[in-house]
């Protein structure tokens, strides 16, 4: 029960090392928490896709995919990295949640090329993709396949370090905010496949999100503040992912910045390099997933000292509001703090957030009873197949 009672404590964001009277076993199927102060995002974090919860016997070091213990409707067959990946319904018949009407999943690996899941449709290889990112939406309904599209909180955020030269000028920050168009971003990025955000990083899906003034975009004011603030000739370098709609995006902003005067340079990397430091260029962009509340959202990347803090922002003030607005169970009174909080982090220049994308996949018509899930989940437990 104790390995048990770490990992929940783990996954909750704390160390092992909890508090004194903070865990307490109920019976053998229940654990109790006993939070020095309120915190309403424990159970989201729980259920966030960073947070695995595997049985005790799996160990720190071993492999899931050897000892793949879990509860759900099917089982691990075989995985290949890179390759495939095959799961089969369970065996005994027995899952808590009813009846499964597949045989089985097979997931190919078609790496990061759109255009060969589009010939693997094409070719009647596959049945559904994970996601149809908004540059081949066209192209997979041209197949005459049935989309799937759902508004979510899944977004970009393009984000200076405060605590690193030149970003260090909050009026820097702020210029270089000013100088993009967010729904302009929005139409050349992804298609216009989603909704324009306000550089604050709570969504109008969450239920504590407060709609501020809108802030028009102004590139000519913006070059005339770097100016001012000894910033006019700086070099701006935009450090991004290659191969998707990520680089497109971090293109869209330069080339605003470009046309509003701002000395524009472009850095794209690999996958494989781009995420070892993806926490620590001077200003890069990053997709982030979706989260169920928006003070989850700050604290997880704005709260002073959080390991995903990737602006750097830290702002005291901020960290004690968002800690009594963590506390705050009904949305209508959180809101009040979210409002508040949203306003500080938008003021601070830390990020420009272009738009909140919009989650879809395609399939073909054998497929039936699937649709797009907002934190990109797999949910194949009802789906079945026509013959």
């Amino acid at each position: 029960m104790s390995d048990n009672i770490y990992r929940i404590i783990e996954v909750a964001g704390s160390s092992p090392d909890s508090i004194e009277g903070a865990i307490e076993k109920v019976d053998d199927f229940t654990v109790q928490l006993n939070l020095p102060r309120p915190d309403i995002t424990l159970i989201a974090g729980m259920s966030d896709y960073p947070a695995l919860c595997v049985h005790r016997s799996h160990g720190d070091d071993s492999d899931l995919a050897k000892a793949p213990i879990g509860t759900g409707p099917f089982e691990l067959v075989s995985i290949e990295i890179g390759t495939m990946a095959e799961v089969k319904r369970r065996e005994d018949g027995k899952w808590w949640g009813g009846d499964v009407y597949l045989d089985g999943i097979r997931f190919l690996d078609f790496g990061t090329d759109n255009a060969s899941i589009v010939a693997a449709f094409d070719g009647g290889e596959i049945d559904i993709n994970d996601e149809s990112t908004a540059d081949f939406i066209e192209a997979y309904d041209a197949l005459g396949l049935v989309k799937s599209s759902k508004p979510t909180a899944n977004t970009i955020v393009a984000r200076m370090r405060a605590d690193t030269p030149p970003y260090d000028s909050k009026e820097l920050r702020n210029a270089i905010q000013l100088a993009c168009d967010n729904e302009v971003l929005l139409a050349i990025s992804i298609n216009n496949e989603g909704i324009p955000a306000e550089n604050h990083h709570v969504a109008p899906f969450h239920p504590e999100y407060a709609e501020l003034p809108k802030i028009a975009p102004d590139p000519a004011k913006a070059i005339e503040m770097a100016r001012a603030a000894g910033h006019g000739e700086t070099e701006i370098d935009i450090i991004s992912i290659d191969g998707d709609w990520r680089t497109t995006t971090t293109d869209a902003i330069g080339a605003q910045l470009r046309q509003a005067g701002f000395n524009v340079k472009r850095t794209v990397m690999p996958g494989n390099t781009f995420w070892n430091d993806w926490t620590k260029y001077p200003f890069s962009t990053t997709n982030w997933g979706p989260r169920p509340l928006g003070v989850q959202v700050l604290a997880l990347a704005y709260r002073s000292g959080e390991a995903w803090n990737e602006s750097g922002h830290s702002n005291p003030e901020f960290d004690a509001l968002l800690e009594e607005a963590l506390g705050v169970f009904d949305a209508d009174a959180r809101r009040e703090y979210s409002a508040k909080l949203q306003a500080m982090l938008q003021d601070s220049g830390a990020i420009i957030q272009p738009f909140w994308r919009n989650q879809a996949l395609h399939h073909t018509d054998k497929v039936k009873n699937v649709s797009a899930h907002q934190f990109r989940e797999m949910h194949y437990e009802k789906v079945w197949l026509d013959a």
